[in-house]
């Protein structure tokens, strides 16, 4: 059975640490009982955030930390995936073949766009592709935002779901271990197995002889092409399956939250999270994006109220309640991020590895 999961399930990417593969353990197992194990929207939120962010992590580690190519335009490809599934919704009888057309719609988009993208730009090298693709993607921003009678501009875009998924719905009489089997749960298996997927295929896809090229490339671009490999051929592949993943975990994040919008899609912040995200789980190791996703939106999610309950606790003294104050809370998680570069350097997944600082 070990064998099995080793070899098949993990495409024979061990942990190559206790610690790290009991860290994987418990994270997957919470995430998959986290209905069961936790009451109210806000747990069951954040469980399903960090599935989402599991994958768009993990897409996006695939150009960066396997392909070495730093790209802005991420956050565009989770924002097509998203408007695609919302305003496939959108009409007054959402159902399934609306959320399959926008679904097929938006990955023909993003497929033509990280084409058109991977042509031209990446014949161009480090901060020019960067520029590049930042200046793609602002300006996809600004149209979703200019756009209101299509997609719901600034304020953006609420929209019903299926039926089986909406939170009326029962599929069995009753409770299971305490909890409804409703709409809201069966969305979030919908999520949570929709990803596991999405994260096999891409352990597997870096794991696979084209992974293999995509690192050689990474090491040394001139020697790979010595060998025979066509670099900007393999380059282009990486972007469009990286932004297929996006499109798919942006479809999923939308049918969780029920609403799109451009700031929750296609802002900037959602690129500095991922971005964060892949420095603190570390990069290059695909388990980093899981690591580093269930650290960044717990710390996210709860670091304000903690640091709420820590500043009440504390009142007795000023100066340590002030610093507490939870409207202080993004100066904390800057400076927890700052320490986890200074201790794991190589990101905690590498330090867990052993692996060398880069």
């Amino acid at each position: 059975m070990l064998t099995f999961l080793r070899n098949h399930v993990l495409s024979g990417d061990r942990p190559h640490s206790r610690l790290l593969g009991a860290a994987l353990l418990a994270i997957v197992l919470g995430l998959a009982f986290a209905p069961f194990l936790t009451s109210g929207a806000r747990p069951l939120n954040t469980a399903a955030t960090i599935c989402i962010y599991i994958v768009l992590v993990a897409s996006y580690d695939l150009l960066l930390g396997y392909t070495g190519i730093v790209s802005f335009a991420h956050t565009m490809f989770f924002g097509i995936g998203a408007y695609g599934v919302g305003l496939g919704l959108s009409s007054a009888d959402p159902g399934w073949s609306g959320a399959l057309l926008g679904l097929v719609a938006a990955l023909l988009l993003a497929l033509a766009l990280a084409l058109i993208i991977g042509l031209f730009a990446l014949r161009v090298r480090a901060i020019f592709y960067s520029m590049i693709t930042l200046a793609v993607a602002s300006s996809f921003a600004v149209l979703a935002s200019q756009l209101s009678d299509f997609t719901g501009g600034e304020d953006g875009k609420t929209f019903s779901v299926p039926a089986q998924l909406q939170a009326g719905f029962r599929l069995i009489d009753g409770v299971l271990f305490g909890r409804a089997i409703d709409g809201k749960l069966l969305t979030y298996y919908l999520v949570f197995f929709g990803c596991l997927l999405l994260f096999l295929f891409l352990l597997r896809l870096v794991n696979s002889p084209f992974g293999r090229v995509l690192q050689a490339i990474r090491e040394n671009e001139f020697r790979a092409e010595a060998l025979g490999y066509r670099t900007m051929l393999y380059r282009i592949w990486a972007n469009c399956l990286a932004a297929l993943v996006a499109v798919l975990a942006g479809a999923l994040m939308a049918l969780w939250l029920r609403y799109v919008g451009p700031k929750t899609m296609l802002g900037f912040e959602v690129m500095t999270d991922i971005l964060l995200i892949v420095v603190i789980g570390g990069m290059g190791t695909m388990y980093g994006a899981v690591v580093g996703a269930t650290l960044f939106i717990i710390a996210q999610n709860y670091l304000k109220a903690l640091m709420a309950e820590g500043a009440s606790s504390l009142a007795g003294i000023s100066v340590l309640a002030e610093a507490l104050h939870p409207d202080r809370w993004m100066l904390w998680l800057g400076v927890l991020f700052v320490l986890s570069i200074y201790f794991f350097p190589s990101g905690i997944v590498g330090r867990l590895r052993g692996q060398p600082t880069p």
